[in-house]
């Protein structure tokens, strides 16, 4: 299992922890954002595949704003599965 933290981008988050164990979201948490948003996305996030969260919440946009908190989960994950790529 590893953990990661990520920094997101243009959102009212502060920061996202999230735990993937061999593919699979285990665990999300925002810092900061809107805490009912957030604790939705990240509950739904739970159990998945991450290459699936990343088609799911891709490319969401907040308002006028070119991102979203889960537009910057799925920029997460996506770092994080690269990651886990490179050191397979």
């Amino acid at each position: 299992m590893a953990s990661y933290t990520y920094t997101p981008r243009g959102t009212c988050s502060r920061k996202i922890d999230f735990t993937l164990e061999n593919g699979i979201v285990k665990e999300v948490r925002f810092t900061g954002g809107c805490s009912g948003n957030t604790q939705g996305v990240a509950a739904l996030c739970v159990g998945r595949p991450a290459e699936e969260v990343v088609k799911v919440i891709k490319g969401i946009r907040c308002g006028m704003k070119p991102t979203s908190c889960p537009d910057q989960l799925a920029n997460a994950l996506e770092q994080a599965i690269e990651a886990e790529k490179k050191n397979a």
